[in-house]
């Protein structure tokens, strides 16, 4: 006989299976970006078969003017001189042209560029300390240094400590620092009057 043995199985349930979303790329450094500096665009010409106008008014290297004629014909009165036809006045209707020797005139300009920015030197203001009991010979000193800076250009701000007891002395602190003022050689104006402050007294001057 065959005997038939029952089993039993057993089912296990398995812990579900999550998927992880997905993750974002990895965070990055934000960038500051720094403003960039500001470009000076230099005034650009067209010279000669650069123009493309129809009609051009034409003046000479003497300043004398020729009339409207075509950027052609100006160009032969142009090369006949041995110059350019340069275009200055693009905007006039029409644009208003020279006959110069483009060459010398960016170097002219150029040169008045370089004059210009010499002009614009910054003015400093510089600082004199004196003291309601400076001594002689550091009083002169200090007018050396103020006449120095003056004769570079720079503003002086001259300022007068007080201390102690001698801040009661106000009107003789005042007339003190007018008198170190006034026995400054060099020609200067005053650009603020004398003002009070928790610590004494200051002027500020400036060279004619």
């Amino acid at each position: 006989m065959i005997k038939l043995v029952r089993t039993t199985v057993r089912w296990t349930r398995k812990a579900p299976h999550y998927q992880l979303p997905a993750t974002s790329s990895p965070m990055r450094r934000r960038r500051h970006h720094r403003p960039k500096p500001k470009v000076v665009v230099k005034q650009r010409y067209l010279v000669n078969e650069q123009i493309l106008a129809a009609e051009v008014v034409v003046i000479t290297e003497e300043g004398e003017n020729l009339g409207t004629m075509s950027p052609a014909d100006a160009m032969v009165i142009a090369k006949e001189k041995g110059l350019d036809l340069v275009e200055v006045s693009p905007q006039a209707v029409p644009p208003v042209c020279r006959v110069t020797d483009y060459g010398k005139m960016q170097y002219h300009q150029a040169k008045q560029a370089q004059a210009a920015k010499a002009k614009q030197k910054k003015v400093e203001t510089k600082g004199i300390r004196l003291g309601y009991r400076t001594e002689k010979h550091d009083l002169f000193f200090k007018k050396t240094q103020a006449e120095k800076f003056m004769l570079k250009g720079n503003k002086i701000k001259v300022d007068l400590m007080l201390r102690g007891r001698e801040k009661a002395m106000g009107d003789k602190a005042k007339e003190n620092l007018l008198a170190f003022v006034k026995s400054l050689t060099v020609p200067h104006k005053i650009e603020e009057n004398v003002t009070r402050g928790p610590r004494g007294f200051s002027i500020l001057i400036a060279p004619e």
